[in-house]
């Protein structure tokens, strides 16, 4: 589990996107001290699995379904990346729980400022994989945000500037496809309450 804190905004040094999926070389930076083979870690909204280490440099394996449900098979070398470790016991909550299970890809339609910080407007994947209520919580690219003015498959997302200086918000623009993750507890929920998706 993650709470959508990121940690280090990283870089991509190598990808390939082969048939059976892709296999992405990430620079971790700071986080590279302490992290082990086998660990999890969020990259831009997707748990993946340190595969190799060599310095700073972590290997990743992404399936061909992870590569489907998410933005990854666009990715090219020299992206940044956000990158957050798993929770461990005793951490703080910041966020909100974030998976690291990519419910689909959505796209930015709208980027405005807004105070001193930005407005992002969202549209969501078709066929209800992602729902989203006013004032809750969505993971965008591993990010833990707040939703707001929620209508129909649009909803937008105000951004502080803290969060815009520390993550890759800052770099995108109307157009680019983002990886969404909904809450999982909302997930659970209607899951109980027999909602179909």
């Amino acid at each position: 589990m993650f709470t959508g804190i990121i940690e280090h905004v990283g870089s991509l040094v190598t990808v390939d996107h082969g048939h059976g999926g892709s296999r992405l070389g990430v620079a971790l930076g700071p986080l590279a001290e302490g992290t082990r083979l086998g660990d999890s870690i969020c990259v831009s909204g997707a748990c993946l699995t340190v595969d190799r280490l060599d310095g700073d440099l972590a290997a990743f394996d992404c399936s061909p379904e992870t590569r489907r449900k998410t933005t990854i098979a666009g990715w090219r070398a020299g992206q940044r990346l956000n990158l957050e470790r798993a929770l461990r016991v005793g951490d703080r909550l910041g966020g909100h729980l974030v998976g690291g299970h990519v419910d689909g890809v959505g796209r930015v339609v709208e980027r405005r400022r807004e105070g001193d910080g930005e407005r992002l407007t969202i549209v969501l994947p078709d066929g209800g994989a992602v729902r989203v209520v006013e004032k809750g919580s969505l993971a965008i690219d591993g990010v833990s945000l707040t939703t707001w003015d929620c209508r129909g498959a649009r909803c937008s997302i105000a951004v502080i500037p803290h969060t815009l200086s520390r993550t890759t918000l800052a770099d995108l623009r109307p157009g680019d496809p983002v990886n969404l993750e909904t809450d999982p507890i909302g997930r659970w929920v209607e899951a109980m309450m027999g909602t179909p998706r």
